[in-house]
């Protein structure tokens, strides 16, 4: 299976195009969006979830080697300190979207679809390209244990994923299969992990984020 290049803008906004229909408002029946207007959405209750006092998104655009779990990890230690409060009284979100999409898929994902290979991500036990999430139930050296991502979700870290990257990314490898890109889009989906809810996009996830008090920071 070939790389994945950075998305040349024609082929993004193709497959982009493709996607309104599956998420189109205008699509829905009459009384779905009345209820979806006074309840709120699935994503507006995740946005609602990010507690806090002093809170943080972390824009994971790119793996950057893990680094966005670090970071999350050092706002919970160091917050404490800086601001002498509890805790509880910190909020970070996490935003997995672009090439950092893959961070949010189970390890029968990474090894059915290559995805190491394909993101160009390696494993840093073994130095190839990696066929489990390498950064789920564990980090290896110079990361700390606790920086994993459910250790980190078990602390109350809210971590989403960007729908449009999943259409978009999984549209790229059934063209380099010869797959049905419904049947890869619908296997990743039921692929993304415990705890990592679905955003319409990254970029609607950072901007609620945002507009619900927290401080935009850019991770990879």
């Amino acid at each position: 299976m070939e790389d994945i290049e950075h998305p040349n803008r024609r082929d993004f906004l193709a497959l982009a195009t493709t996607a309104l229909a599956a998420v189109s408002v205008a699509a829905l029946p009459a009384a779905s969006v009345s209820a979806a207007t006074t309840s709120g959405t699935d994503f507006t209750r995740w946005l609602d979830s990010i507690g806090g006092k002093h809170k943080v998104v972390l824009d994971m655009r790119e793996p950057n080697g893990g680094m966005a779990l670090a970071w999350a990890w050092v706002f919970l230690l160091t917050g404490q300190q800086a601001y002498a409060v509890p805790e509880s009284d910190l909020g970070v979100a996490l935003v997995l979207r672009h090439n950092g999409i893959p961070i949010a898929f189970n390890d029968s994902a990474w090894k059915k679809y290559k995805l190491g290979e394909v993101f160009k991500i390696d494993d840093p036990e073994t130095g190839a390209p990696a066929v489990r999430n390498p950064y789920y139930l564990k980090m290896n050296e110079p990361f700390l244990p606790d920086m994993a991502m459910q250790k980190l979700i078990d602390r109350g870290v809210r971590v989403i994923a960007c729908d449009m990257a999943i259409h978009f990314y999984s549209g790229i490898v059934a063209k380099q299969t010869g797959l049905k890109h419904e049947d890869i889009k619908a296997d990743w989906n039921s692929a993304v992990l415990p705890g990592i809810a679905h955003a319409p996009s990254g970029v609607v996830a950072c901007q609620g984020a945002v507009a619900r008090g927290c401080t935009y920071l850019f991770a990879g």
